[in-house]
Parts: structure tokens; C-alpha cells; sequence
């Protein structure tokens, strides 16, 4: 497994509290107002907290994971998902077969993160929302060293072709919708 990328411990990973700093449910609703999708790609779907949120709220979802332990466990937890193994650098989906794609904490485990977002963006009708933590030192997430700037996930999206960038206000992390005009 990459060394950048987070193995914590699964109950760990949904504890109430993680929820609440996570703040799913104002992700959920930032993204479901700034586009209305009917259909979503959860990229890094875990234990699949997001794709559960999206699916509550109406809409058909996907979720992919590199780790196929989670994949079978995201499919344990939320049924009317779909969930498959994959890397963020290879999505196995056809140019423009899902309204939003999400990248939940995702992009600083990457490979190639400039690939990343091109997938997503190839992937995507509407847009790419992508989930970060915070460059601060915190209890919770993957160590400061391989977390991203603003600056650097801005950098990897106008390499991947974006040419609109803007975040939404999160209290615990950061919030990023990409956009092609």
C-alpha cells in the first residue's frame, strides 16, 4: 500500500464524533445545491459514510476504493450503492456517465493526482468536489507531511484542466468544487 495512504482503524472510522468534525452532512448539502446530480462517484469511498449520505438523498451511487477489504465493506453497509475496486487513476467508467464525482480525502493518497483529477473530471457532467484535510496538525486524518495545501490541490486541478476553483466554508475541513467552463 502507498505510504501516503491512510489505514485507520475502521471502527475508528465510524465513530459519531468523526462524523460530526467530518461535517457529512453539510458536504452532502454544499454539493447537492451547488449542482442538484442525480447520480454520484464516490472516489475513496471507505466505509463509505459519503456514499450512505448521497444514497439518503436520493441519488444512484457508486463508490470505488483501492483497498478491496473496504469495498466489501462499504457493499456490507450501504446495499443501495454500488461499490467496486479501483484506483482514482483508473476509473473504469465511460466520459460523462455520472453528474458530480467526489473525492473524499482521496487526492493526497494518489499516485498521480493530476491524473486523479483528469479521470474525475473526464467522468464527471457536472463537476468534482474533493474533500481535504487541512494542512494543521490534528487528532484525526493521515500525518501533516502528506496532507495538501489549497495552493497545491489548486495547482494539480489547472494542470488537470479545471478553470474553476472555489471552496465552500467547512469548520474541520476543505471543501473544493472543480468546474470546465
Amino acid at each position: 500500500m502507498h505510504e501516503r495512504r491512510f489505514s485507520g482503524e475502521r471502527d475508528r472510522l465510524r465513530a459519531p464524533d468523526r462524523l460530526e468534525r467530518m461535517e457529512v452532512g453539510r458536504v452532502v448539502d454544499l454539493l447537492l445545491d451547488r449542482w442538484t446530480p442525480a447520480s454520484a462517484l464516490d472516489v475513496g469511498t471507505g466505509t463509505a459514510v459519503f456514499a450512505e449520505a448521497f444514497v439518503g438523498r436520493g441519488l444512484s451511487v457508486v463508490g470505488i476504493d483501492v483497498n478491496p477489504d473496504m469495498v466489501r465493506e462499504a457493499s456490507r453497509l450501504v446495499e443501495a450503492a454500488r461499490f467496486l475496486a479501483a484506483r482514482a487513476e483508473e476509473l473504469p467508467f465511460e466520459s460523462g456517465s455520472v453528474d458530480v464525482v467526489f473525492l473524499g480525502h482521496v487526492l493526497h493518497e494518489a499516485d498521480d493526482p493530476v491524473k486523479a483529477l483528469t479521470e474525475a473530471g473526464r467522468v464527471a457532467v457536472k463537476g468534482v468536489a474533493v474533500l481535504e484535510w487541512p494542512p494543521i496538525d490534528e487528532e484525526h486524518g493521515p500525518p501533516i507531511e502528506h496532507r495538501l495545501t489549497p495552493e497545491q490541490t489548486d495547482e494539480f486541478a489547472r494542470r488537470a484542466g479545471f478553470t474553476r476553483i472555489e471552496r465552500a466554508p467547512l469548520r474541520h475541513m476543505i471543501l473544493t468544487f472543480l468546474e470546465k467552463e
